[in-house]
């Protein structure tokens, strides 16, 4: 009868012996591996909506410093008017305005502009553009600038030089060109403001920071969950096993 009692049921209770959780916190947190325990301890208690307010917060400074490092431009346009002669119609007329908004960039007539616009050619090919309309026979020429004065001269020096060549070939195509507005000095920057560079980013920060609103919750689940997960504690197998054996 002593004899079975002083047997130990050693391999039972070895099957019903859990293992040892490997890092349970390290799997659900792979992004705060190295970081202290007690920095991830408060970075936990940390309201869920906290990343969308570090995101606009972030972005709308990163957005200002880029409106305060970056150059106002200026824009100036000048406006041409095709008229037709006596031995042409208005529909001719309207051709050659779209003829002459595209000849208006080229270097035949960047060349003869550069002298009253005193500017190099290169300048006014990367400050320059025209822009035409399909109903109306009139070309734009606008100039950007950082310097207000002058995105106005280089307009006004672009659009006399057309004209200058629509006029040597008025007798050919019928049509003159004519001055309809000159460009005058801008008073207000045509580039993104500060403030308006500011909410662009607080803007994209907040996207950001709402993306990452829709991962977080998931992750800080299931992290309670295991934290809240008790331990689990083996059975009173081995007593079963010693009644059976009496």
């Amino acid at each position: 009868m002593t004899e079975p009692l002083t047997q130990s049921p050693a391999e039972p209770a070895a099957d019903h012996e859990p293992e040892p959780p490997a890092h349970p916190h390290r799997t659900g947190a792979a992004a705060l591996r190295g970081v202290p325990r007690r920095v991830r301890r408060r970075l936990r208690t940390l309201p869920p909506w906290s990343p969308l307010v570090a995101g606009v917060l972030a972005g709308g400074l990163l957005g200002a410093g880029y409106g305060l490092a970056t150059t106002p431009q200026y824009s100036a346009t000048s406006y041409v008017v095709a008229v037709p002669t006596d031995k042409s119609d208005p529909a001719a007329a309207l051709g050659f305005a779209q003829a002459y908004g595209r000849v208006a960039t080229q270097l035949a007539v960047l060349g003869d502009a550069q002298m009253w616009a005193h500017v190099p050619v290169a300048t006014l090919e990367e400050s320059v553009r025209t822009a035409t309309s399909p109903d109306a026979p009139m070309v734009s020429v606008t100039a950007t600038s950082a310097d207000p004065e002058q995105a106005a001269d280089m307009a006004n020096a672009v659009a006399r030089a057309l004209t200058g060549h629509a006029d040597a070939a008025a007798d050919d195509t019928h049509v003159e060109l004519r001055q309809f507005a000159r460009a005058t000095e801008p008073t207000a920057a045509s580039s993104a403001s500060t403030a308006v560079t500011g909410l662009v980013g607080a803007s994209a920060g907040g996207l950001l920071g709402g993306l990452a609103l829709l991962v977080r919750p998931r992750g800080a689940a299931r992290e309670r969950e295991r934290d809240r997960t008790p331990a689990s504690v083996p059975g009173p197998a081995s007593a079963a096993d010693v009644r059976t054996q009496l």
